[in-house]
């Protein structure tokens, strides 16, 4: 006769061992599907030397470039993203309102700048475990979140990525992402590094050599404001994800719960540009997804 304790030991781990064998057969597939769009979606072009290698870069697809029925998937998997950042309580709150009737009247000081530092510190204290949670699930998606790539006829005077940079101090290098928007709203930008460390507001600084050196609108202080994450040298190989997050809706005259922005991807003195807007209350945009890799190992 076998014995109880025995029998419900052996059940309990073979129960586990299903549990490991399907979790590990639902990612084998998630990546034998992103592996399929890689092939046969992405453009792949090579960009120059790099320390006398020749490097390739690897561009992942916007959704509209798919077909309907993976246009379809994606909606689901955008869906459960929203879902996502909304149960995990990251839709950030207004502490007060900020109705001025001219926004230059009413430019925040040093003591109210470091207030609101300190105020975000807390937030992210307090939520950063759900956040870590809802950024690996945003970090899932291989497709762009549907933004448009930017043509020279697209081209907006008043959206000069240079001279903001230039004012704010940002730096160029090997590859270098930014991100410009015309309100006072507080968008962040969430790099996703082939370390698979994430540089952001909290995490400025990768081990891989990137860095986030412009971050702006913490406190609203400017309706041109604009975001940097650069690698100045030695750009690792692998595949980057960029994310943008609306951190917090600031009330000020003609800002608006949705927040059009544009993004620049420089790498190794290529430019692209797309693009886009984000919602105040919708998850984490995966805008775009790019891989650098040692073109003389893929033929």
């Amino acid at each position: 006769m076998v014995d109880p304790i025995t029998l419900g030991t052996s059940l309990g781990l073979g129960g586990f061992g299903v549990y490991l064998l399907n979790r590990y057969w639902q990612q084998r597939q998630a990546q034998l599907r992103a592996q399929a769009l890689l092939d046969k979606y992405s453009t792949r072009s090579r960009i120059g030397l790099h320390h006398g290698e020749m490097r390739l870069l690897v561009t992942m697809p916007q959704v509209g470039e798919l077909p309907l029925a993976e246009q379809a998937a994606w909606q689901e998997r955008d869906e459960r993203r929203n879902r996502n950042f909304l149960e995990l309580g990251l839709q950030q709150t207004n502490a007060e309102e900020e109705h001025t009737p001219d926004v230059d009247e009413n430019v925040p000081d040093d003591d109210e700048r470091l207030m609101e530092l300190e105020a975000r510190q807390v937030w992210t204290d307090e939520h950063e475990a759900p956040m870590t949670e809802h950024a690996a699930v945003v970090a899932e998606e291989h497709v762009g979140s549907g933004v448009i790539v930017a043509t020279e006829e697209d081209e907006e005077p008043e959206v000069n990525m240079d001279e903001r940079l230039e004012r704010e101090g940002g730096a160029s290098g090997e590859v270098q992402i930014s991100l410009a928007w015309d309100d006072y709203n507080d968008l962040d930008l969430h790099l996703f590094c082939p370390s698979g460390e994430r540089i952001y507001f909290n995490n400025k600084k990768s081990e891989c050599g990137g860095h986030l050196d412009v971050d702006m609108n913490v406190r609203p202080v400017s309706n041109t404001p604009v975001e940097n994450v650069v690698w100045a040298g030695n750009a690792p190989l692998g595949t980057y994800k960029v994310g943008v997050h609306f951190y917090k809706h600031h009330r000020k005259r003609r800002t608006k719960r949705v927040c059009k922005y544009r993004l620049r991807v420089v790498t190794h003195g290529r430019s692209r540009e797309y693009l886009g807007s984000i919602k105040y209350g919708q998850a984490m945009q995966m805008v775009t997804s790019f891989s650098l890799a040692d073109a003389a190992h893929k033929g």
